[in-house]
């Protein structure tokens, strides 16, 4: 960042905003099942859409709760002010290690890109590990959080996200235990109604496109031509 955090204050809560009123509008909701670490952790998710990084940074903001997320250098060299929102280039690994220590979250895609939408996981990258081991000490643990996401339409007219936190994994087992999450999410969408999150999710919030709702312009043709059912 070549000028002061300090500098422009107001660009962080406006891009916080931005991103909030985006997510409402282009998704039905956020659903969520598992828990939250209390403190800082390294939370690996796959990455199927291109939603997920808005999304897990909403989480902590929601839940106030300090975050950041790796983002790959090219990607952030085109918006660079994302890193007044904890956006992080892999190349400043270290600093996101010393933030998990400090408290904070840190989110990573360990598969290393976007994957096509509703497909397995991918093999993962070293980099979730390397931080969740170095961000620990023996006297202060970090957790490794494996995170399943999927974003995708059901019966609403706009995608709906569901979360899964799993419990806390050891870094050579995060493929195992991501793995197994992302299973389980998708089973769990697989056999609810598709008119209701699965059973177990809580919603974090519910989006403006969420049901399919009369407009003046509907409510006027309907009153004009009399149907009823």
């Amino acid at each position: 960042m070549t000028s002061s955090a300090s500098d422009f204050p107001w660009v962080a809560p406006m891009l916080r905003a931005t991103i909030g009123r985006d997510l409402r509008r282009s998704l039905s909701g956020f659903w969520v099942r598992g828990t939250l670490p209390a403190g800082g952790a390294v939370l690996a998710a796959n990455h199927g859409s291109w939603w997920d990084g808005y999304l897990l940074l909403h989480l902590g903001w929601e839940f106030g709760h300090p975050a950041r997320i790796m983002m790959n250098a090219p990607e952030l060299g085109r918006f660079p002010f994302l890193q007044r929102i904890g956006c992080t280039p892999p190349e400043r690994r270290r600093e996101l290690a010393r933030a998990a220590q400090a408290g904070e979250w840190v989110m990573i895609f360990p598969e290393g890109a976007l994957q096509p939408p509703g497909s397995l996981l991918a093999p993962l990258q070293p980099g979730a590990a390397w931080l969740a081991r170095s961000a620990s000490t023996p006297a202060k643990p970090v957790p490794l959080i494996p995170v399943a996401l999927r974003v995708l339409l059901r019966a609403d007219r706009t995608p709906a996200a569901f979360a899964r936190f799993g419990a806390p994994c050891a870094p050579d087992d995060l493929s195992a235990a991501l793995g197994r999450e992302l299973a389980e999410l998708d089973a769990d969408l697989q056999a609810a109604d598709l008119y209701r999150p699965p059973e177990g999710y809580l919603a974090l919030w519910r989006g403006q496109g969420a049901q399919q709702q009369q407009t003046p312009a509907s409510r006027l043709l309907t009153r004009i031509t009399g149907d009823r059912l």
